[in-house]
């Protein structure tokens, strides 16, 4: 034991004490919230074409106009104009496309384009489209003042949640805070398995090619090589892992002491009044106090509902399933790198063992969708899968017995790997120019010696 834990030593000291493990470490949580905040923003307010789009209806003259401008669209009205002849000139003419209108059907207008076009310009024309037949046939009921009507009518609904405890407690939550956890979750895992048992793959390849390993086997049992390599990668995981957790405490507390104050949006929102009534506008400073206020309220909402998570058994749950996951799969690596002589050879045994990882990180991005499913509930189970899956279904709620039942098959599942991997390890790690197949690591595997 006093080996094994020399042989952890070295692996850890020699990893962390890298440039690139220090950088990382730091940049990594800088380079996540840059694509989780940065890159939306850049898209939401980055330039794009300004489109002009013709409008052709046939026959009639309902749609005239009812489609508004956009941002990033025009809509102009052709009166008269053939169909058939925009078709084959509109882009010379300078528009995007061409929709069509007939009354034959209203509820499935054509637009004609040399470009696929965006979402969310066919929202826009749906949505519009919509409103005005919804209202044309509301006119046949001869309804009197029917647009002060829709307008009076027309309101904004948005479903708040509150999970109750068994003690009949309530608390502010969030599916969308729920829905980025699961995710980032889920893809974290996925990362951190992958590239960490990659690492002792690839270190038990190097050690094995350079004949390193036989003058360490000469001291150090091959089973005590292999875990001493396995549990030091796995603390230089969870070093980082636990680093980026102090790291994102650490600023949410600044946020929570500078940008959420009460009195500092206060402020802001008295500054933006006085503002605007200084310019005789007090309408104008009613609109806007009114928004920066909601505006602030909101984001204070979506706050308290992301502290109101259960970040214990959240951060608890991935640290276990990081290490349990982590030895299983590292184990079948180790195996792996053990059995070949160069990279090249491990491409015929990676299949087997990346396909139940994208499988899981694919289950995991639609739990997000619907946590209680059958395929969630049974990917969260098989310990293959689990920690990936079951990570990305904790910030939904798990019944405590699913999250038990799961953990003690990993426990019992990444033991029994461990001990085929380490009969694997120990024979394929001194064999050198043979080609190893799925029938030889079997051999292995039953050999008692």
């Amino acid at each position: 034991m006093n080996k094994t834990a020399i042989i952890i030593k070295r692996e850890y000291l020699t990893r962390v004490r890298k440039k690139s493990f220090i950088i990382m470490t730091i940049l990594a949580p800088l380079i996540i919230a840059s694509f989780v905040i940065l890159v939306p923003l850049i898209m939401l307010s980055g330039d794009k074409d300004y489109k002009k789009i013709a409008i052709v209806e046939d026959h009639t003259a309902i749609f005239k106009n009812i489609i508004p401008d956009t941002k990033n669209e025009k809509f102009i009205y052709l009166e008269g104009a053939n169909i058939n002849d925009l078709i084959d000139t509109f882009e010379e003419a300078g528009y995007f496309g061409v929709l069509y209108l007939s009354p034959e059907a209203l509820n499935n207008p054509i637009l004609y384009s040399k470009k696929q076009p965006d979402i969310g310009l066919l929202d826009h024309i749906s949505g519009s489209m919509k409103k005005e037949i919804e209202k044309q046939k509301l006119l046949t009921y001869n309804i009197q003042n029917l647009d002060s009507i829709l307008t009076q009518i027309r309101t904004n609904v948005s479903v708040s949640t509150k999970l109750v405890d068994e003690r009949g407690k309530t608390t502010e939550t969030s599916t969308g805070i729920s829905m980025a956890l699961a995710y980032i979750g889920g893809l974290l895992m996925y990362m951190l398995v992958f590239i960490f048992g990659s690492q002792v793959m690839r270190g038990v390849i190097e050690e094995k090619t350079s004949r390193v390993v036989e003058v360490i086997v000469s001291s150090v049992k091959p089973s005590e090589l292999m875990m001493g390599k396995i549990i030091g990668i796995a603390l230089v995981g969870l070093t980082q892992f636990l680093i980026w957790v102090f790291l994102t405490i650490g600023a949410v507390a600044v946020v929570k002491s500078t940008v959420l104050k009460k009195s500092d949006i206060t402020d802001i929102t008295q500054t933006v009044t006085q503002d605007v009534m200084s310019a005789n506008q007090p309408a104008m400073a009613s609109a806007q106090t009114r928004e920066i206020s909601s505006q602030a309220e909101e984001f204070a909402k979506i706050f308290d509902s992301a502290m109101n998570q259960n970040w214990p058994l959240i951060i608890l749950s991935f640290i276990f399933y990081f290490v349990t996951g982590y030895l299983l799969y590292a184990a079948i690596f180790a195996a792996i790198g053990s059995a070949v002589d160069n990279e090249t050879e491990t491409q015929q045994f990676m299949l087997p063992v990346t396909i139940p990882i994208i499988l899981a990180l694919l289950v995991a991005m639609g739990t997000m969708q619907n946590p209680e499913s059958s395929v969630a509930f049974w990917f969260s189970i098989i310990p293959l899968t689990s920690p990936i899956v079951m990570v990305a279904r904790i910030p939904f709620g798990v019944p405590a017995w699913q999250i038990i039942l799961s953990m003690a098959l990993m426990v019992i599942t990444f033991i029994a790997f461990v001990w085929m991997a380490a009969k694997v390890y120990r024979t394929g790690i001194l064999m050198y120019g043979k080609k190893t197949s799925w029938k030889e690591l079997w051999k292995w595997l039953r050999y008692s010696g």
